[in-house]
């Protein structure tokens, strides 16, 4: 089972990976199921993810604190609404149909309630007199 959760891991590191260079693609639910299989996968992996760039600059301050900026948080409710929008449509099954709907309101109340939004990183400005006389 240990390897089933490595290999998973791999395949959603690849598609978070992949997630912050196409922007149709989101990558934080990727590299939050990486982050998943890994810790319960190996030690070692998972150690090794948690000390990548990607982990770094995309989930970290996620897992430390339950925040996401704003855009963050919209593209991910985007992405996720977009793909249970065609689910719901695809199905004729009255019940799947309502479990989608629970679904897509227990994700917004999730997102609005559970995950502070805090603000994007801005670009800091020089304080260093010796950059701002150039």
């Amino acid at each position: 089972m240990k390897i089933l959760f490595v290999m998973l891991g791999f395949l959603f590191f690849a598609l978070g990976a992949v997630g912050t260079v196409v922007p149709v693609l989101p990558s934080t639910p990727f590299l939050l199921l990486a982050a998943f299989f890994f810790a319960r996968g190996s030690e070692r992996f998972n150690s090794w993810f948690l000390s990548t760039a990607l982990y770094k600059k995309h989930l970290e301050s996620f897992i430390q604190s339950r925040s996401m900026t704003l855009k963050t948080k919209v593209f991910i409710l985007s992405f996720a609404s977009t793909m249970l929008t065609v689910a719901f449509i695809v199905t004729d099954l009255l019940f799947l149909r309502l479990f989608i709907l629970l679904v897509a309101v227990y994700k917004y109340y999730y997102f609005v309630t559970k995950i502070k939004t805090i603000p994007s990183e801005k670009p800091r400005e020089s304080t260093n007199a010796l950059d701002n006389s150039k």
